[in-house]
C-alpha cells in the first residue's frame, strides 16, 4: 500500500499539541538545512532536542547520542538523515513512545513508515516542518 500523508488539519493538530522535538541528524553548522529549520522552530516555540552524536549542545540544548539517552518524553522525532538510514530511527521512535515521526523534504522510506505506524505513531514524511508549522499555525509567536 502507497503511503499517504496525513490531513493538513490533522497535521496542524499534531503540530499544535506538539512541545518536544527531538531532531535526528541535526547539524552545529548554522550553514546547514537542519540548523537553520531546528532554529526557526525553535524560535517559534518548540524544545529542540538534538540528536548528534558528534556535538555536545546545539542551538543552547544538550545534544543526545540516540533517542534513547533523552530523558523526558518526545512528542515529534524529525529526522534529517538519508531515507536508507531511516529504518532503525523508526524502531527507536516506537521504543520510546514518540508520538510522531517526521521525515523531512526528500526523506522517503515506506518501510520506516509501516514499523511506525504499526506503533502507534503518527507518520509524516517528504515534507519540511519549518513550511508546514509556517503555513499551518503563521501567527504562532516567535520568541
Amino acid at each position: 500500500m502507497t503511503f499517504e500523508n496525513p490531513s493538513r488539519e490533522h497535521i496542524k493538530t499534531l503540530l499544535e499539541q506538539a512541545k518536544n522535538v527531538a531532531v535526528v541528524g541535526l547539524s552545529d553548522n548554522p550553514e546547514r538545512t537542519s540548523y537553520m529549520v531546528a532554529e526557526v522552530m525553535q524560535k517559534r516555540g518548540y524544545r529542540i532536542i538534538p540528536v548528534n552524536p558528534n556535538a555536545e549542545r546545539i542551538l543552547g540544548e544538550t545534544c543526545y547520542k540516540s533517542l534513547s539517552d533523552i530523558p523526558e518524553p518526545i512528542d515529534i522525532v524529525n529526522v534529517f538523515r538519508r531515507s536508507e538510514l531511516c529504518v532503525p530511527i523508526a524502531e527507536e521512535a516506537v521504543k520510546i513512545n514518540a508520538k510522531v515521526l517526521w521525515l523531512q523534504l526528500g526523506v522517503i522510506n515506506e518501510e520506516a513508515a509501516e514499523i511506525a505506524k504499526a506503533g502507534g505513531l503518527e507518520m509524516i514524511m517528504d515534507r519540511c516542518i519549518k513550511v508546514e508549522d509556517s503555513i499551518l499555525q503563521p501567527r504562532r509567536d516567535i520568541q
